[in-house]
Order: structure tokens, then C-alpha cells, then sequence
């Protein structure tokens, strides 16, 4: 499943919620989910996140947190 900024436009609760469902798409399903965004909240919910750079894998974080997302994002930006 791809999913470009799932929660971009959503209220939080709703936000939340969409996260929620492509959890269990992963969990108890087994399926893969290629999401893209902007938000390290929403990027901590992955299991790995990687970071594209004008089109080129620059990182990746393995097990994300918010804190780790936003820390790597303002080191990749110097």
C-alpha cells in the first residue's frame, strides 16, 4: 500500500485513526505500507524510516521515535 501524507489534511482525531488502520493493514495482515511525510509524529508510527535527499537515500532509522525523526531531520539540513 503507498501512501503520500495520509494525514496531511485531517484533524488529529482522524489522523490518528487512518494510522491507526494502516497498523493493522502491517500487524494483522502482513501487508507493507510506503507512506511519505513530513511529520516525525507520523514517521515514528513506521518501523523504518528513511530520508531522501533530492531523490537519493541519505539515512534511515530503524525503530523511530518522534525525538530521533526530528533530531536526524535538523542534522540533514545543515
Amino acid at each position: 500500500m503507498f501512501a503520500d501524507e495520509p494525514t496531511g489534511n485531517l484533524d488529529s482525531r482522524t489522523g490518528a485513526e487512518v494510522l491507526g488502520f494502516l497498523r493493522q493493514a502491517v500487524d494483522r495482515h502482513r501487508q507493507t505500507v510506503v507512506m511519505v511525510t513530513h511529520d516525525p509524529i507520523v514517521a515514528a508510527s513506521a518501523h523504518r524510516v528513511l530520508f531522501l535527499r533530492d531523490g537519493v537515500l541519505v539515512d534511515e532509522l530503524h525503530g523511530p521515535t518522534a525525538e530521533t525523526v526530528s533530531h536526524r531531520l535538523a542534522t540533514l539540513e545543515r
